[in-house]
């Protein structure tokens, strides 16, 4: 299901156009499990952390890795300014615990921060790391999961309608 939702989407004739346009590798745009589950991967990674330019550092990282790279964009976005807080918040206390620090009363505010830097950097970035590690790499390995069982399911179905249709024509 989920290779059919990407391939019903793409447009081969304005893609290929668009990639000759722009002298584009096709990896960085390809529909394969591996290109997608790496571009979910990466771009969860760099969403996670707390830096400017994360979309930057994704197209950074395309030389050293092939993936699919809208994608690994799209996951970037996920961090926010709406969720950032949020994400920051659970990443500091995640540091915090890992350290076995006692945490700081939070509040947001431009000048608190600017007073606690100091103390909330470091179990900040222990947590960023935390969920660097394991959110990528749980989200990797889920979505190559269901590609694969969805691929494995649909080959079923359609082994079972072939039966069928080979069965009703027997009987004709």
């Amino acid at each position: 299901m989920i290779r059919k939702i990407f391939k019903r989407s793409n447009k081969k004739g304005k893609l290929d156009e668009f990639i000759k346009k722009y002298n584009i590798p096709r990896e960085y745009l390809s529909i394969n499990r591996k290109s997608i589950t790496k571009g979910l991967a990466i771009g969860i990674f760099w969403g996670l952390i707390p830096m400017p330019f994360q979309m930057v550092a994704v197209v950074l990282t395309t030389p050293f890795i092939k993936f699919n790279v809208p994608i690994a964009i799209s996951m970037v976005w996920l961090s926010n300014p709406i969720t950032m807080p949020f994400m920051y918040y659970f990443e500091y206390k995640t540091g915090t615990f890992l350290l076995g620090m006692h945490s700081l009363h939070v509040e947001l505010s431009i000048e608190w921060f600017k007073q606690n830097i100091e103390e909330i950097f470091v179990p900040l970035y222990i947590g960023t790391l935390f969920y660097c590690i394991t959110l990528p790499t749980l989200a990797y390995f889920v979505v190559d999961w269901l590609w694969i069982h969805s691929v494995k399911k649909e080959k079923r179905h359609q082994k079972r309608k072939d039966n069928r249709a080979k069965n009703s024509t027997k009987f004709l």
